[in-house]
């Protein structure tokens, strides 16, 4: 497993499955999403008075994050991404 250090997150991307809404897979090519579940939280960036900030995001939850910024890793054959928090933009609820 991969334990990100400071501010890092270990996110891991979600499948795109282009279905119509009577249930009809459309083949196409699979498109580059940019949300992903949470797997592991670092434990906060350190401030300028030596305090540890924590991220604000949690294990399990699905967050939109930057295209462009994350580092692409591959564990035991699956692949993750990992980004700074400040590249998360948003959570999924």
């Amino acid at each position: 497993m991969i334990r990100p250090l400071n501010d890092n997150v270990v996110l891991k991307k979600e499948k795109v499955v282009n279905q119509t809404a009577s249930g009809i897979v459309l083949s196409q090519k699979e498109e580059e999403t940019e949300y992903a579940t949470v797997i592991a939280v670092g434990e906060g960036a350190i401030n300028d008075k030596g305090e540890r900030v924590s991220v604000d995001v949690h294990v399990g939850e699905k967050v939109i994050y930057k295209s462009y910024s994350p580092t692409k890793v591959k564990v035991d054959n699956e692949e993750y991404l990992i980004v700074s928090s400040k590249d998360i933009l948003a959570v999924i609820e």
